[in-house]
């Protein structure tokens, strides 16, 4: 990237050498996207990250449908989505008409229920979005099953899937295909933040956000981030290399993790079946103990966790996901997030042993 933000300075959209230069390493990157998520070159629209990304899906992908005269526009979405997503599809709600947004709820694991969608969806039904894996517990969705209830119940609704969370572990190419539109961002691949990406398949009406130059095919005007789109293209094609080896080697040491703490600490319990969780992920509950107090005595200690989702943390509102997955109150005031990744070694592991079971006590007393 450091090129890019310092000697190759030029306007993408301008005819200089400069510009040029600029212009061709943008679109580089967009053909390294595309080939990393499946998709053609000109599918590929830069964003400022997965909100910015989930936002234009939703809100593009609505505003289009509410443009036809007379018709009621449903979106359905699966109740354990990101905030960028949910509140996206409830601003459409709120702010376009005809619009309404059906919540289709998930089992305990936080895997969506396939016969409350396939009741969910009609004629009416202009866009479903489900995402890949899930930011707070780490639940993988069954997408292909989404995609095909899709087409054979609702055949006219694009499908939307916010693989942010899932990028880092799992072919996206492959776990998304026959999805319409696919949002990635690459501060969870170990990229910059502030950088993203909105695959849209070739035939998706979409209305664009932001308006003005005319840039990524008058989807989403603006200066390109150079230097965020060859971070994210970057990020995308390391993970792609190591993913196998490293979903083996960070999934160990998140078992490791995870039974230790559950053997450690009585009253624990795991948020969601492992099995069907991306291997960074590590969702845990701890009764009698209030999760903001948790992560600040852990912090002290050394050890970073979130308290659900990372743009959340410092709010006291309950998991919108756990309420979802039926987690009672008094278990969901004590859940914690641990993410391990490609820098997670095993004495991060054992430090975080000592010291939970430590703090935990500290507080239940």
């Amino acid at each position: 990237m450091a090129p890019f933000a310092s000697q190759v300075f030029g306007h993408p959209s301008g005819h200089h050498r400069q510009a040029r230069a600029a212009r061709q390493a943008v679109e580089d990157a967009r053909d390294q996207v595309a080939e990393l998520l499946g998709a053609a070159p000109g599918e590929v629209v830069f964003t400022s990250g997965g909100t910015e990304a989930d936002n234009l899906a939703v809100l593009g992908v609505l505003g289009a449908a509410a443009r036809r005269p007379g018709q009621e526009t449903v979106v359905v979405s699966s109740a354990v989505e990101h905030a960028a997503v949910l509140e996206a599809c409830r601003a459409a709600a709120a702010r376009l008409p005809g619009v309404e947004h059906a919540l289709v709820g998930v089992d305990t694991h936080g895997v969506l229920d396939l016969e409350r969608l396939a009741e969910a969806l009609d004629a009416r039904v202009s866009l479903v979005t489900v995402m890949l894996a899930n930011n707070e517990v780490g639940t993988v969705q069954p997408l292909s099953d989404v995609v095909a209830l899709t087409r054979r119940l609702a055949p006219g609704a694009v499908v939307h899937t916010d693989a942010v969370q899932g990028a880092a572990w799992l072919d996206v190419a492959l776990a998304a295909r026959g999805v319409d539109l696919v949002s990635v961002s690459a501060h969870k691949l170990g990229g910059p933040k502030g950088a993203g990406a909105l695959v849209v398949r070739e035939g998706t009406q979409l209305e664009p956000l932001v308006v003005g130059g005319g840039q990524e095919r008058e989807r989403r005007a603006g200066t390109h981030d150079v230097a965020g789109a060859v971070g994210l293209a970057t990020a995308l094609a390391s993970v792609a290399k190591d993913r196998d080896a490293e979903a083996v080697r960070v999934g160990a040491l998140r078992d490791r993790l995870a039974d230790g703490l559950l053997d450690a600490v009585p009253s624990a319990t795991e948020a969601a079946d492992r099995k069907s969780v991306v291997p960074g992920t590590c969702h845990l509950c701890f009764e009698g103990v209030d999760r903001e107090e948790l992560v600040v005595l852990l912090d002290e200690a050394g050890v970073c966790v979130s308290a659900g989702a990372a743009c959340a943390s410092g709010a006291l509102e309950p998991s919108h996901v756990l309420a979802a997955m039926g987690v009672p109150a008094r278990i969901a005031r004590g859940s914690i997030r641990f993410s391990l990744g490609h820098t997670t070694s095993p004495a991060d592991v054992e430090r975080a042993l000592a010291v939970v079971p430590e703090a935990v006590a500290r507080l239940r007393g």
